[in-house]
């Protein structure tokens, strides 16, 4: 006889779960031993929303489910991590130990309705009612997980059914007698559907393709690269999304973001076809509308849920299709295709894209030039651009944050134009959720232990989920962390002085923090950089010092091109 904590990790085990994070409680004592038993490593983690978000960057990188271990009481702490996870479909399982089957809806100890709280932004959210039956919820949530457009899960295990015994093989008599981690189904195109998108494609001369979170977790971004490179289409990622491809693919244009991209306004506006593959037309498209998709161009959705289908109303043609499938269909009549679009579409994208590079930083010299920025003061593009020219090609990055967030994917546009090839890129999702970078760096690092993973905060994020560098310590994850400090929550401060009448800023200032103190305080490395000039070597000694790090550079706040837009009532920008 064992306990229904060892029966549900005996079940995981079967799946071929290899990480749990969690803060350990006594709700779910029953499941660490369980996991112990089965080898599973489990990850202590210093708070439950820290544990739910290494758990969803875990399961990004690795496009594997990973466990999220939570008490009753630590499910409402791990809620904004669920989210998260919600806005980027990531499939992290969140396991709660919850109060007694037997007294439900009598007050029992930490008793709430977690169920009923997980539901709106998760795929499945379920209680189990039969300790014998763990084993078939577990199958049942692991599999709505990952198939079709994947996404969270939620199980609340009352403590009475992770306590109790049961015979070690209950259920395994019952269909399916192996609950190994099948392949995924995949959605196959409709052959008269796809013939019919073939032939829209076909008639096109200037089309793109837009790339978003589907491709990712199909695992197809190198079938949508060989399908772009065969046939010479400009590739743009959806906003929000961690890169797909890297700078080594000269097809890999940009967000399809119009502020924090230009060159994809001329994209949008010259194109007779958008193909979107996998992503959703929802605010950061403009639900699909003009003037973002302008009424001459033919709009094409390809998608392998139905869910997805759903969303995406407003296109002109839609394709259920898993996105590997559809890419490897198309490239089978690749000899149709080939040829059809105008010869030098791509090469003006490639020159629009150097144009608005060169730009970018003669307008940043211009204006750091001036008088009013003597003295040392950094601009935040000048940082990020510094910090990614000084990390190694096959390096992570990572960043979080409101303006350094956005000032950080410009820069990461601008060092791809240059050759960089960073091996990852990642970030908040669709959410802006603030305080997620540090669990993301740690994720990298613990996956890619040889290669160096930096993170871009701004002093706001850090302080949102900075917590989590202990983990950094705890588990010898030499990460590096540059905070981006400009004293405030840079990204709502500068919309309140372009809304508010007194043009000043309100409850969003910071005093001065010694960053790089705190983390020589836990035994890393800490330095302080005040001036431009010193920021390629501090990185380059955090990276030698063989320590978790911090960079603590002092910058000026500067408005972002999408802040701005968004806070301006004269331009309607394309995530309203």
């Amino acid at each position: 006889m064992v306990r229904g904590g060892h029966l549900l990790a005996k079940a995981f085990h079967e799946k071929n779960i290899k990480h749990v994070f969690t803060l350990a409680g006594g709700f779910c004592n029953p499941a660490l031993e369980g996991f112990k038993n089965c080898q599973i490593p489990v990850i202590n983690c210093p708070h439950e929303q820290i544990a739910g978000h290494l758990a969803d960057g875990h399961t990004r990188i690795t496009r594997e489910p990973t466990i999220c271990l939570v008490g009753p009481e630590g499910f409402a702490n791990a809620v904004p991590a669920m989210m998260e996870a919600w806005g980027e479909r990531s499939p992290v399982i969140f396991i709660t130990g919850s109060s007694t089957l037997k007294r439900k809806g009598a007050g029992g100890f930490k008793e709430i309705d977690d169920v009923a709280m997980a539901a709106p932004i998760t795929k499945y959210s379920c209680s189990v009612t039969d300790g014998t039956r763990i084993r078939e919820f577990v199958d049942r949530a692991y599999k709505i997980a990952i198939s079709g457009y994947p996404g969270p899960v939620h199980l609340s295990i009352p403590v009475d059914i992770m306590f109790s015994s049961f015979p070690d093989d209950i259920s395994e008599t019952e269909r399916p007698f192996k609950q190994s981690s099948n392949p995924t189904p995949r959605a196959w195109p409709d052959p008269k559907a796809l013939d019919k998108i073939i032939e829209i494609i076909k008639k096109s001369k200037r089309p793109i393709l837009i790339a978003g979170h589907g491709v990712w977790w199909s695992k197809s971004e190198e079938k949508l690269a060989s399908f772009a490179k065969t046939l010479g289409i400009p590739i743009f990622n959806i906003p929000y999304h961690q890169k797909l491809l890297g700078s080594n693919y000269k097809e890999m244009m940009g967000l399809a973001d119009i502020h924090q991209y230009h060159p994809s306004k001329w994209a949008f506006n010259n194109c007779d076809c958008i193909i979107m593959v996998g992503g959703r037309l929802d605010n950061q498209m403009n639900f699909g509308n003009p003037p973002l998709f302008p009424k001459s161009l033919q709009l094409i959705c390809v998608n392998g849920s139905d869910e997805e289908i759903q969303m995406n109303r407003a296109a002109d043609h839609l394709l259920l299709s898993d996105p590997g499938a559809f890419f490897e269909e198309l490239l089978k009549v690749k000899e149709i295709l080939a040829g059809k679009f105008e010869s030098s579409w791509l090469e003006k994208h490639l020159q629009m894209r150097k144009t608005w590079v060169d730009e970018t930083l003669l307008n940043l010299e211009s204006k750091t030039s001036r008088k009013s920025w003597q003295g040392g003061v950094i601009h935040p593009l000048q940082l990020a651009v510094d910090v990614m020219e000084t990390m190694e090609d096959g390096s992570h990055l990572v960043f979080d944050g409101g303006n350094t967030h956005f000032w950080s994917e410009i820069a990461a546009n601008v060092i791809a134009q240059q050759g960089k090839n960073l091996a990852t890129i990642m970030h908040p999702g669709s959410f802006s959720l603030l305080g997620l970078g540090v669990s993301f760096a740690v994720s990298l690092k613990r996956i890619h232990p040889q290669d160096n993973v930096v993170l871009i905060s701004g002093d706001g994020a850090f302080l949102s989920g900075g917590l989590s560098i202990e983990l950094a310590f705890q588990e010898e994850l030499p990460i590096i962390v540059i905070v981006d400090n400009n004293g405030g929550l840079d990204c709502i401060s500068q919309q309140q002085e372009r809304m508010f009448q007194s043009g000043s800023h309100f409850a969003t200032d910071f005093r001065d923090i010694p960053f790089h103190d705190m983390f020589k305080g836990l035994g890393g490395y800490g330095e302080l950089v005040t001036n431009r000039a010193d920021i390629k070597s501090a990185v380059k000694g955090a990276i030698n010092s063989g320590k978790p790090a911090c960079i603590n550079v002092k910058t000026r706040g500067q408005i972002s091109p999408i802040v701005a837009a968004t806070s301006d009532k004269r331009d309607k920008s394309s995530i309203e």
